[in-house]
């Protein structure tokens, strides 16, 4: 969060990699499901939902982030959903590659449904800064940034990081340098 893996994405996508948002995909697929939603408005009640009847997100996430057991519901409702569309998505195009953003991959154990992994990384005051130029106040920002594992266990867990922290050449130079490692190992 707050690393650049989403800009990352965005670099291997113009290089040829079909690129697939796990938060989009959570935010524009399956928080929409009447299913979903109806589960939603039972365990958090109507003020979860706008006016338009979408889900308020915002006021999803600070009930979610201040509650960990709420946070667990949440996940165990909305993370199968989405491994299922993973599985659509892989299916209708075997001999693709993709580049899948999922920010909490070694949290939940996910290495194991991809091939290799790659971590975005700054450093912590780089990450918060782009956190509050996002809005997100600095308390809340440190408060979901607790709810993952430490920067430092992702770098060790993934197959290769991306040092986020230089000019949008330099990232650039990284993506294009690792592209061809990536592609052999398909």
């Amino acid at each position: 969060m707050g690393c650049g893996k989403s800009t990352a994405a965005a670099l291997f996508a113009a290089a040829g990699f079909q690129r697939m948002d796990s938060d989009a995909l959570i935010r524009e697929q399956v928080l929409v499901m009447p299913a979903v939603k109806e589960q939603l408005g039972r365990k958090f009640g109507a003020g979860l939902f706008a006016a338009d009847g979408s889900v308020d997100r915002a006021q999803l996430a600070q009930r979610v982030f201040a509650d960990e057991a709420a946070l667990r519901w949440l996940e165990e409702l909305t993370h199968p959903l989405l491994f299922e569309l993973w599985r659509q998505a892989f299916a209708a195009a075997p001999a693709t590659a993709w580049a899948v953003e999922v920010p909490l991959l070694f949290e939940k154990n996910l290495e194991n449904w991809f091939d290799f992994t790659v971590c975005v990384a700054c450093s912590p005051a780089q990450q918060l800064a782009r956190l509050e130029q996002r809005g997100l106040p600095h308390a809340l920002a440190e408060q979901r940034i607790s709810k993952q594992l430490p920067l430092a266990r992702k770098i060790e867990l993934a197959d290769f990081v991306l040092w986020n922290e230089g000019t949008a050449q330099f990232l650039q130079d990284q993506v294009d340098h690792l592209i061809p490692a990536l592609t052999a190992v398909r």
